[in-house]
């Protein structure tokens, strides 16, 4: 079992702690795990991107363009800006949400009008999930990254249990409730 991991998304919505989340499932799992993180503008709502390397032996952190057999997207554009790390058999795990960067905003430049279309006239493998629509019906918006793991879970074959166990290590009593729910909704949503 090996995974090149590239996790991407805007500051705040928590790829840091997926990728400790991922580094405790590598832990679970028996496999070596080398995290790297790039935070880049993450505290004014920039680009965030972490590697996540597992295998029985992993020697470097970083995973190489052309080389990551998932990029998991917690916002669209971030999942287009980052395409380019997926190996041709490479899938991009992406969630359906769309947050403004700035240029759009003062209207400097266009948000792409559908990811999926990028994707496809790349041929490009791409599964998109509605992560925010769940995290809201959850009642909270921060448990996006949750239920895209789940969602991950799910996509690498690996059994809920051992990621909800990565979950509880890694997040506060005070929201473990929610986030197992989000997890559990995670493995249980539609992808397209």
């Amino acid at each position: 079992m090996k995974y090149d991991i590239l996790i991407t998304g805007v500051g705040g919505q928590g790829t840091l702690l997926a990728s400790r989340v991922l580094g405790k499932v590598a832990e679970l799992l028996e496999l070596d795990c080398k995290l790297s993180e790039v935070h880049g503008m993450a505290q004014r709502g920039g680009s965030v991107v972490t590697h996540v390397r597992m295998a029985k032996e992993v020697y470097a952190p970083i995973v190489s363009e052309g080389d990551a057999d998932l990029v998991v997207a917690f916002e669209e554009l971030e999942g287009l800006r980052y395409r380019h790390f997926l190996k041709a058999d490479g899938v991009a795990l992406v969630n359906r949400q769309r947050i403004m960067p700035m240029p759009v905003i003062v209207g400097a430049m266009k948000y792409p009008k559908d990811a999926r279309d990028v994707f496809k006239a790349e041929g490009k493998r791409a599964v998109f999930v509605d992560a925010l629509d769940i995290a809201e019906e959850l009642g909270n918006v921060k448990i996006v990254n949750t239920v895209m793991l789940g969602a991950l879970g799910k996509l690498l074959g690996i059994e809920r249990q051992v990621m909800e166990k990565a979950v509880a290590a890694c997040v506060p009593q005070r929201v473990l409730d929610v986030n197992m729910a989000a997890v559990q909704r995670g493995y249980e949503a539609q992808t397209h």
